[in-house]
């Protein structure tokens, strides 16, 4: 793949909240879990573990923890993507707990461009009450909710939002 193919698959990758009905068979989130293996991590600790529901009632409440954003109880499988502070803390003391959130973060987005690569839709969805969801998934103390990754197949085209200009990103040697 070159850049303008790359640059033309993450261009068309979108946030859906919307899913059909269709199952997300087995061998697909095996692909998506496979991907996030190879995301980048401090000390190659991958410090980051993912609960995969695809419960009806479990999703249901992972919605509701979640500002009741219904999506998340309509995806066929929602991937509860953690930070493993044990697993960073152990080689980096407290800069661990940073270190685990980053490997975390890394590896959902690469599981989203899996699911992507896969011609399914996904939304990253960072806004959810981490204590109810600790609890619904019985997390231990260690342990903490990152991301909650709906999948499913989108039903609706999705839309392109808008994005700052790159040059109010970028800054060169200095601030």
């Amino acid at each position: 793949m070159d850049f303008s193919e790359f640059l033309a698959f993450l261009e068309r990758r979108s946030s859906v909240r919307d899913y059909g009905p269709d199952l997300i068979d087995q061998a697909e989130i095996q692909n998506i879990l496979q991907a996030a293996r190879s995301a980048p991590s401090a000390g190659n600790r991958e410090s980051w573990d993912v609960v995969v529901v695809t419960d009806a009632e479990v999703r249901e409440e992972l919605a509701n923890a979640a500002l009741e954003q219904q999506h998340i109880a309509r995806a066929p499988v929602v991937l509860v993507v953690c930070a493993n502070y044990v697993r960073a803390m152990s080689r980096y003391g407290e800069r661990g707990i940073l270190y685990a959130v980053q490997d975390a973060t890394i590896a959902c987005t690469y599981m989203m461009l899996a699911a992507h690569a896969q011609h399914l839709s996904s939304c990253w969805t960072g806004a959810f009450d981490e204590t109810s969801a600790k609890e619904i998934l019985g997390l231990p103390p260690h342990i903490r909710p990152i991301a909650l990754l709906p999948i499913g197949r989108g039903r609706l085209p999705a839309e392109k939002t808008g994005r700052i200009p790159l040059a109010e990103h970028v800054h060169y040697d200095s601030w």
